[in-house]
Formats: structure tokens, sequence, C-alpha cells
């Protein structure tokens, strides 16, 4: 394993940086602290900062030589709201937020990068150090992007890099191809005529179209899928009358879950099913229905080239520990905005086993600081070999 000495030495900085994050979350588009720590180390490292892209994000920019290739390296910066329930000495100070995904080590791996390079310059182009708000199904990508991120800082290619549990921090999964899916929202409103329990034919029962809507749901995947294509539906949402008036039928009945696709033909095909199957049923049971399809975040889809380019890299770091055969998730990310302005690549960097079951988005999950020094030698073996003098 190669972890330059440099990045060896400021491992202690990083540590306590990352702690730091972690012990002050904040929430998307509500990172100010953050923004603020990030922009002065990078300005301090003498790296370029630009603020105010998606509210809080913010672009540090290194040129060194004359090199005209250009990439962007992106870490997210938001906390989750929900609280945290292992003690540990920086646990969460903010009542309701937490680092429960490892963005406070993401961040702390671009940063450790970033001064890095701007001590080093070993490399002749210029690299931009995204630090994006609101990953978090808050929009953060897509406002950057709207707000003119690669007209102001335009990439050749764009690279993304989230821990994974499970796997051990001197291992890489480098892997071509789709990696998380598209991540969309549907909502369903069956409205019939609400009645008294005991006299249902005086009405029409949202409720019993309800449940043959929700026991025929999977069938879209099951037998209009192509059985090849993975996807996902679920009902995650339901509402209907009143406990406490259990002899009314109600008027309404509201529904809502969401819908998961690695190709945009699949992602079409639920959005139109999802629809068609809501209309059926309610045409059956003589109510109406109100249908809507949120789409959220695409794909993330990782391209050829890019992902060949980061490949080498890795295998600079991680010899034989980097993984060309791993599962793509059916979390979404919306780094997926990225990839769709440039081509990306998005890796999966270990951070060891996940301590009493505590994954992604759990309330006692912790980054694992052991991986930052390779998350950090990654970045800036990719930026290297990717902008040779």
């Amino acid at each position: 394993m190669s972890i330059p000495a440099g990045i060896t030495d400021d491992l202690p900085f990083l540590t306590a940086l990352r702690r730091d994050f972690h012990a002050h979350p904040e929430l998307g588009f509500e990172e100010e602290r953050t923004a603020g720590i990030v922009a002065r180390l990078l300005e301090e490292a003498g790296v370029a900062v630009h603020r105010g892209l998606g509210g809080t994000g913010v672009v540090g920019t290194l040129k060194v030589g004359d090199g005209t290739r250009r990439i962007g390296l992106r870490a997210d910066m938001d906390a989750l709201a929900m609280p945290e329930t292992a003690e540990r000495p920086y646990k969460s100070t903010a009542p309701g937020k937490m680092h429960a995904c490892g963005h406070d080590g993401h961040m702390a791996m671009l940063l450790g990068a970033a001064r890095h390079l701007a001590a080093t310059r070993g490399f002749s182009g210029t690299v931009h150090f995204i630090f994006q708000p609101a990953e978090e199904g808050r929009g953060g990508a897509k406002r950057m992007v709207e707000e003119g991120l690669f007209t102001l800082f335009p990439c050749d290619a764009v690279y993304g890099l989230h821990n994974m549990p499970g796997l051990a921090v001197d291992e890489i999964a480098v892997v071509a191809g789709p990696q998380l899916a598209s991540s969309d929202s549907w909502r369903v409103t069956f409205r019939g005529i609400g009645t008294h329990g005991a006299k249902p034919h005086l009405g029409r029962d949202p409720v019993t179209a309800a449940g043959t809507f929700l026991s025929s749901l999977q069938a879209i995947v099951g037998r209009v899928v192509d059985p090849l294509q993975p996807a996902v539906v679920s009902a995650c949402f339901l509402q209907a009358g009143d406990r406490k008036a259990l002899n009314v039928i109600p008027d309404i009945v509201e529904i809502g879950g969401t819908a998961r696709a690695y190709s945009s033909d699949v992602r079409d095909q639920l959005e139109v099913e999802i629809g068609r199957l809501a209309n059926g049923t309610a045409a059956m049971y003589g109510i109406s229905a109100d249908y809507h399809f949120e789409r959220r975040i695409p794909p993330v889809v990782n391209d050829g080239d890019a992902t060949a380019r980061a490949l080498t890299a890795a295998g600079t770091v991680f010899g034989e520990k980097v993984r060309t055969n791993f599962p793509p998730s059916t979390a979404g990310d919306d780094f997926a905005f990225f990839a769709q302005k440039a081509p990306g690549c998005y890796v999966w960097l270990g951070n060891g086993p996940a301590v009493d079951g505590a994954l992604h988005h759990n309330t006692a999950y912790d980054f694992n600081d052991e991986a930052l020094g390779y998350g950090a030698a990654y970045w800036v073996a990719l930026v290297e070999r990717e902008l040779k003098g």
C-alpha cells in the first residue's frame, strides 16, 4: 500500500478535523460553519476558493503548470436529521442531527488531498475540489449545476467517492457501469365516497381499493419490468381514516413511496406503470385517483474511460486490494447530476467492519478514521496520474 509521507504526517490533523465535523453536523443548505472551515483550510493551503454555489457550496481550484486537462473531485458536506445514540468523545452536539453517512470523513479526505497537492504540486493541469451541500435528498448537486458549476469550473471528468462499511479500509471498489440507482418519489391519492362502515354499499370505498393497489404493486417489478433489469418499487407511506372512528369509511386514502432503477428506460417504465396501476384500480372500484411521480435523482453510471483512469490511480495506492467486481447499490446519490455534465466515476472506499451492525444512516454509525489516509492518497494518485506533467 502506498500512502505519501506528507499525508501520513497530516493524519493527526485530519483525524481531529473529521471528528470536529462529526461533533458539529449541519443539514443540507445549512452548512455555514462547515463551509467556513473548508474554505479557510483551502485558502491557507494556497487554493483559490469560490463560495456560494448551491448556497453553501465551496469550490477550490488549484492550477499547476501548463496542462490543459481539468478534473473535478467531489465531497459531500451535509449531515442527516437523526439523533446520534452511540457515546463517543466527539458525539454530535446538535440534537437531532448527525453525520450518519460519513460525509465528515469525505470532507477530511478531500481536504487532506488538497493540502498535499498544493504543497507538492506534482501535476500539470487544473483540479477543482468540489464541496457540495445537501446531498441527502435536498438537491445540492442539481442546484450547483443550475447555478453554473460547470460553466465557472469546466471539467473534462468528475470523480466521486463514498465510504463502504464491510470493505476493509485498505480496499477500494472501482467498477464501470451502474453504481447507484435513480431515486424517485411517487404519490397516489384515492378519492372515494365516505360512508358508514356498516353500509359500504352507499359509498365508494377507497380503503379496499388501496389494498388492491398495494397487493398488486410488486407485480410491476415481478411481471412487467424485464427480469434482467433491476428495479425497486416500495410503498412507504399510507394514511386513511381516523383510528378513533372505526365505523367510518373515509373519502380519501393517501399512499406514497419510492422507485429505483439503474437505467433511464426502466425509470420511465416505473413512472408509467405505477400510474397505470393506480388509475386501473380506481376505475375498477368506481373511484378516482390522483397520481404524481417526482423525478429526484438519476442513476449514477460510471463512464468507461473515467473508470479506467480511476482504476489506474487506485492500483498505485491499493495494489491487489482493488475490487473490480462489486455490486451496485439501490441507494441514490445526486453525484449523478455532475456525471451528466462530464464523464464520471464513483468509487467505494473501505470503511472497515460495520461495528455492531451500524451501517449508513444508522444512529450508531461512525466513519472509520483509519480510512482517511487511503482516501486522501487515492485522490492524490488520481490527480497526479490524470494530470501528468
